[in-house]
């Protein structure tokens, strides 16, 4: 991994994780009732984080670091209306005092009865909100104005970065007007620095539009010899990115996200969904990495 990582990983991940939480100031268990280190904020993780891992050990990890809610990706829990299907997550989440609140990337089209499973779904493990990523059509879009109205359960366009249909807040935007109010977005942070935008004014942008948060920094790399050095270091699929944007995907606080800026904001807006930390880089190893990012939020809250 890039060397601008290695201060801090190295000091956290000497220690193992299951003799080493104390050292590493990961907390033991979730706080008690009357302690809120994240500022009233539902703090989660995108389980994609964590995508390394099978389903129980990851619950049991997201444990460990100290949050209590989740974004899941179809990766840890499958798609899947039966009764017994339901039950049985539900009860895994349950045993592990982790709050599935929302669900995603899905793509969605003109198909209703696949769309319709998706929303059974949402409503049977009773989300806040599903992430997606809805095709650009007035079918689409009709038939998602249907579905929130129905349902109660908001759809949250995720932004992908450059080179796809959701890059800019404007492409949401547009898809959103004069659409259900319950249509919205997915604010992924990292995603839109890749795309050159200020998530900060995209959740200004968005307002109550705004279902979920994705949230992930990512840096500016402009020296051309620093580039070609970390091109040798990171896996291909992030060092093509790194040549092609001359950006790069970074622990929470040494990147350019204005994470204070974007706290603020969605206080401002009273946000009460998942605030979903996704830290896509190191996947097999994640666990340190992680909190250092959740120590980000937590000192950013106190700012805000």
């Amino acid at each position: 991994m890039a060397d601008y990582q290695v201060s801090r990983r190295s000091f956290l991940q000497g220690t193992a994780l299951a003799v080493g939480a104390s050292v590493l100031g990961i907390p033991q268990s979730l706080p008690a009732a009357d302690e809120d280190p994240y500022g009233g904020f539902r703090m989660g993780l995108q389980s994609y984080s964590l995508r390394a891992f099978k389903l129980d050990e990851a619950l049991q990890h997201t444990r460990t670091l100290g949050v209590g809610y989740w974004e899941a990706y179809p990766g840890h829990i499958r798609l899947n209306t039966l009764p017994a299907h339901i039950s049985e997550h539900k009860a895994k989440l349950k045993e592990a005092g982790v709050s599935l609140i929302a669900y995603g990337v899905l793509g969605f089209d003109e198909n209703e009865t696949k769309a319709r499973e998706a929303f059974d779904f949402a409503q049977a493990m009773e989300l806040k909100s599903i992430s997606a990523n809805p095709k650009k059509s007035a079918a689409t879009f009709d038939l998602l104005d249907k579905l929130v109205e129905e349902y109660g359960i908001p759809i949250a366009i995720h932004n992908h970065g450059p080179g796809h249909i959701y890059d800019k807040v404007d492409d949401v935007l547009e898809m959103v007007k004069d659409r259900h109010p319950k249509i919205g977005a997915c604010v992924d942070t990292g995603h839109y620095i890749r795309s050159d935008e200020d998530p900060v004014e995209v959740i200004e942008k968005l307002g109550p539009r705004v279902f979920g948060v994705h949230l992930k920094d990512a840096k500016t790399i402009r020296d051309p010899e620093e580039i070609e050095r970390l091109s040798k270091e990171l896996p291909k699929n992030r060092a093509n990115q790194l040549k092609r944007e001359g950006k790069i995907f970074t622990i929470l606080g040494e990147g350019e996200l204005n994470v204070v800026g974007c706290l603020r904001a969605l206080r401002e807006l009273q946000y009460d969904n998942c605030l979903s930390l996704e830290y896509e880089e190191n996947a097999d190893n994640p666990l340190s990495d992680i909190e250092v990012c959740l120590k980000t939020v937590r000192e950013s809250v106190t700012k805000v």
